[in-house]
């Protein structure tokens, strides 16, 4: 990928970040705004676009990111009371970081799925 994409740049070392996690194929780091108390961004470290395109082309990495996503809940004490593994996708989906990333947000009760109804 490009010199363009934020999270490319994180791996690469090019941009700082928190980094709570990291493998051989996924970083883990806190998310400079956060919306919970714990909000950890799971990255693979290749450039896929979205979750769709990374599990299509990657099944192993896709894998991955949830396997960490799994050990940064464990690490951040979150396996008892709950979190939420959240893939925006598209514009509709909300997603901001075209490079596809799990947000793991726990910590405290974090209420309804979506803010407003949609129907």
């Amino acid at each position: 990928m490009g010199s363009d994409c934020l999270f490319c740049r994180i791996v690469a070392g090019e941009i700082p970040a928190t980094v709570v996690r990291e493998t051989d194929t996924t970083l883990a780091f806190r998310d400079i705004d956060p919306k919970a108390p714990v909000h950890v961004l799971v990255i693979p470290k290749e450039h896929y676009a979205d979750i769709a395109t990374l599990a299509q082309g990657d099944p192993a990495l896709t894998a991955d990111v949830l396997a960490t996503s799994a050990a940064v809940a464990e690490d951040e004490g979150l396996l008892g009371d709950g979190f939420r593994l959240m893939f925006n996708t598209g514009a509709y989906g909300g997603q901001e970081v075209f490079h596809a990333h799990a947000h793991l947000l726990g910590g405290a009760p974090l209420g309804p799925m979506l803010a407003r109804d949609l129907t």
